[in-house]
């Protein structure tokens, strides 16, 4: 198990993912500047393979701990200060994505129960909603990791 959360998934998923935005909007420009058609579902795709990125990125910035902070303030803090300010921001993020998860599955259930579909693919719409609960879920297990290494190397 250690070995697989040693993995970087996340990455990986999210370059293939850009990759897949970049050629499917190059490929909408060049057909849209070379004739008079356009992709009409080559917007849906873009805007939620961007949604999908940005939770893998959150997941890359709790694995890496090179999330948003104010480290100059908290570089200051004494040091039992730094660690009440650590776990408390460890409990608001790890609050945050179970919310975030936890509102997704609702969301999900809610397209399937409105049999929801999108307007250029026709897919049912749970598909791409789906990544909300899902990389809501890995960013959790990414908090957690960051937060098991920390306090085991004394990085906190």
């Amino acid at each position: 198990m250690w070995k697989f959360l040693q993995l970087h998934l996340e990455e990986v998923l999210g370059s293939i993912l850009l990759a897949l935005m970049a050629s499917i909007a190059f490929v909408n420009v060049v057909v849209r500047y070379c004739s008079t058609f356009s992709f009409a579902w080559s917007e849906e795709l873009t805007t939620n393979f961007f949604v999908w990125i940005v939770l893998l990125g959150t997941a890359c910035a709790f694995r890496d701990r090179s999330n948003l902070c104010v480290a100059l303030f908290y570089s200051k803090l004494p040091s039992s200060l730094r660690t009440l300010c650590y776990i408390l921001s460890l409990a608001l993020a790890l609050i945050f994505f179970s919310v975030l998860a936890y509102t997704g599955v609702l969301e999900i259930l809610d397209e399937i129960d409105l049999e929801r579909v999108s307007d250029s693919l026709e897919l049912p719409y749970w598909i791409y909603t789906s990544a909300i609960p899902l990389f809501s879920i890995l960013i959790i297990v990414r908090i957690v990791q960051r937060a098991y290494l920390d306090f085991k190397n004394g990085d906190i």
